[in-house]
């Protein structure tokens, strides 16, 4: 794996590609570090990404995938396996009974995601930047404030909604590995050969945002939150924000995007991207 982090940085000569060292930890569950996978040399040549132990544990489940020629079919499977291996509709098999205070087996993967498509702010969301965090070394920068001061009050919070809900929960980050996994096997079967996406995401107050460089032609070096929504629709981006950010998003760093489980759950075109270091493109609203 060594030799992917070198390719990566052979690619790009220039030295404008490492993460900042506060927003990253030094260990990861992936197959790049943190400070390559975090980087601007990463968004334009991107790798794919593997998180430890996924597809060993679950090589049955991209067996049967493999045989399946529909997305459908394929969704329905991953699902169905879903509720076989974590026991998510047979709460007493992975040890949950009468006499627990407080229940939480209901708090699965499909809740989380819910609860991120209603508020990236919430306690669902709070998980969710906690295990990107976890996997792949990136530290959130905003939960409901700004995370940069980690003995502040927004951080300390942060915690504490992170922590509650993993609280009595079965394998809970063990469903969001393979929801990652799943996606982007995916990705591969929907857009062979491709690399990035073409996605958008309308913020409020540019200036508010960790720029780290200011280009030409409204292009600028940002680094963006470790958990991210995008849309790959220009004008729904219109709908969230004074300006629009246009990004080539590596498909690597896609963690979940809302036709992969059709049906399940509503969303508008909706991508939730992995952040770190991305050079973006400002676009101005129509008159």
């Amino acid at each position: 794996m060594r030799q992917q982090v070198n390719n990566c940085l052979e690619m790009d000569k220039r030295k404008d590609w490492p993460v900042f060292a506060e927003s990253r930890l030094l260990f990861n569950r992936c197959n790049l570090p943190s400070w390559v996978l975090g980087s601007l040399s990463f968004q334009r040549h991107p790798q794919a990404l593997q998180l430890d132990g996924v597809q060993e544990i679950h090589a049955d489940l991209f067996r049967r995938l493999q045989t399946l020629p529909q997305a459908e079919q394929r969704m329905q499977q991953f699902m169905d396996y879903m509720v076989v291996y974590f026991a998510l509709q047979s709460p007493e098999q992975a040890g949950f009974h009468a006499g627990i205070r407080i229940r939480r087996n209901k708090a699965d993967y499909l809740r989380m995601l819910r609860g991120w498509l209603f508020d990236a702010d919430s306690r669902e969301g709070a998980v969710l930047k906690g295990w990107v965090a976890s996997r792949f070394g990136l530290l959130p920068r905003y939960h409901a404030g700004p995370l940069a001061d980690q003995e502040g009050e927004s951080y300390r919070h942060y915690l504490q909604m992170q922590s509650a809900g993993l609280y009595n929960t079965h394998a809970l980050e063990g469903q969001l590995d393979l929801v990652f996994g799943y996606c982007q096997y995916e990705l591969a079967q929907r857009h062979p050969q491709q690399t990035h996406l073409c996605l958008y995401r309308g913020i409020n107050k540019i200036g508010s945002h960790d720029i780290v460089e200011r280009l030409q032609g409204n292009r600028l070096w940002v680094l963006l939150n470790n958990l991210n929504s995008f849309t790959s629709n220009r004008e729904r981006a219109e709908e969230f924000g004074d300006a629009v950010l246009q990004v080539e998003v590596p498909i690597s760093k896609i963690f979940f995007f809302n036709s992969l489980l059709p049906g399940i759950l509503k969303g508008e075109e909706e991508y939730m991207v992995i952040g770190g270091m991305y050079e973006v493109q400002q676009l101005r609203h129509p008159l």
